[in-house]
């Protein structure tokens, strides 16, 4: 009888230190948070792909929602237009409970946007937000045409685009100026997140978010990491 707890008792503390995390260098835990995100990242691009190709995966979609009818746990996150041509979970091709979307026209970070984020990240165990910009985008335009909006909440949509609007003026002409200005906006915008949060200044300086920057062409159907 004493070998048999002596037996379980070795066999439980076994198990117990294998489970231990094995101590690891800074690099070492860099080099593992890189190839994360990349993976995560790769798996967008083959959704990316599949759509393009017209070769979407099938999705068993009532068994999708029976399994997150009591919780979710999107690693990714994307802040995206508004826009009707650039659905995030058809563009990259994924199924219920992978994308934790928030659109508004001109993929601004306000501060609901940046709030439902910071419960992403928070709350949901995301760990990379996708910034996603798009080809001729309506926003983006009519915060550059320099007209005033007919409403006080239309002049609230462009007006988080006009420093960009402003900065393509001064380094392009004729039709690069928008697209200029709305990968600017996506830079903007990124640093928009880690200004106003800190939250997600946390989790990113801490290596546990990884945020991406990504255009969206409307005649190719591809998505292009621009940072």
């Amino acid at each position: 009888m004493k070998r048999e707890v002596r037996f379980l008792l070795t066999v439980a503390l076994t198990a117990s230190f294998a489970s231990q995390s094995v101590p690891q260098s800074p690099e070492h835990r860099e080099n593992a948070k890189a190839s994360s995100a990349d993976q995560i990242w790769n798996s967008l691009l083959d959704g990316n792909k599949r759509f393009i190709d017209g070769k979407v995966a099938s999705y068993d979609l009532v068994s999708q929602r029976r399994t997150l009818e009591k919780n979710q746990h999107p690693l990714v996150a994307i802040l995206s237009c508004s826009d009707s041509r650039v659905p995030p979970e058809v563009v990259f091709d994924q199924g219920l409970g992978k994308l934790f979307v928030v659109r508004v026209a001109g993929n601004s970070a306000d501060p609901t946007g940046i709030g439902s984020l910071e419960y992403a990240v928070e709350h949901l165990g995301t760990v990379m937000i996708v910034l996603l910009g798009h080809q001729s985008c309506g926003a983006v335009t009519a915060a550059c045409s320099g007209e005033k909006m007919p409403t006080s909440n239309l002049d609230a949509m462009v007006e988080p685009i006009t420093q960009s609007c402003s900065v393509a003026k001064q380094e392009h002409t004729g039709e690069g100026l928008i697209d200029f200005a709305t990968r600017d906006h996506l830079h903007r915008t990124a640093q928009d997140l880690l200004s106003h949060s800190s939250v997600l200044k946390h989790a990113h300086d801490e290596g546990k978010l990884t945020i991406v920057e990504a255009y969206y062409s409307l005649d190719s159907g591809a998505v292009t990491r621009l940072y």
